[in-house]
């Protein structure tokens, strides 16, 4: 459910407190904003500064898949700016033009994380396990969950199972949040360790693959942040209305 559908049930369901949760979701709404700027701008500027070894992001992801002795992931182009992912379904590892043709440091850091996640895929590393086991939930609970919080917000005086049912609906969306964070981490953490021990970087370099990397796993957490507070949002106008 997105702010702006709450805002247009706002004024038929409002809990006590809820002008301290709006200017919560505000201070969300900009920091998520200036989170996501600042990934772009220093995916920007990172990739200006090139590697010590000159290898494009494909060649730094086949090396670590080969490295980790993995050779059952393709590495391929999508297209799109930081549309870069893995995909543990069809075990594809998908870089974006500017990953995959580059040679700077962003490039290769980018390319190394989504390594990351088939090093953790091939480990069997848990918490992608339990978020890939949550990928078709969370994709049927995000089609009908609007509709049925719409509808429970309309019917909660006579009907508020309904919009407990959204909330628990809501809080797959949430729990694959949570569980999304420390993947992301952990892949970031492989990465790093790899192209530092593989001289990809030097140490005058390695902060600026260092710094890529967390400016993107904020973006993780502020998502994970700002579904919780929603979710309580949902939880509090529920109680409110009993």
């Amino acid at each position: 459910m997105t702010l702006e559908t709450i805002s247009l049930l706002s004024a038929t369901a409002q809990p006590a407190g809820s002008s301290l949760m709006w200017v919560v979701f505000i201070a969300l709404t900009i920091i998520s904003m200036l989170v996501s700027k600042n990934v772009e701008r220093k995916f920007k500027q990172y990739s200006h500064i090139p590697t010590a070894t000159g290898e494009t992001g494909r060649e730094v992801a086949e090396r670590m898949l080969a490295d980790h002795d993995i050779h059952n992931v393709q590495v391929t182009m999508v297209q799109g700016t930081l549309t870069d992912h893995y995909n543990p379904t069809n075990r594809t590892l998908n870089l974006s033009p500017a990953v995959y043709n580059g040679t700077s440091v962003a490039a290769a850091a980018v390319a190394a994380h989504e390594c990351g996640h088939a090093v953790q895929h091939a480990v069997g590393y848990a918490p992608l396990g339990l978020r890939s086991a949550l990928v078709p939930v969370v994709n049927f609970a995000g089609r009908w969950v609007s509709w049925v919080i719409l509808a429970g917000l309309l019917l909660i005086r006579v009907f508020p199972t309904l919009l407990l049912i959204g909330i628990a609906l809501f809080a797959l969306s949430t729990l694959f949040s949570l569980v999304t964070l420390p993947v992301e981490i952990n892949a970031s953490s492989r990465a790093l360790q790899w192209i530092q021990q593989k001289d990809i970087t030097t140490p005058d370099t390695h902060r600026y693959a260092v710094s890529a990397l967390r400016a993107a796993a904020y973006t993780y957490v502020m998502a994970a942040v700002t579904s919780l507070a929603t979710l309580a949002y949902y939880i509090m106008i529920y109680l409110d209305r009993r």
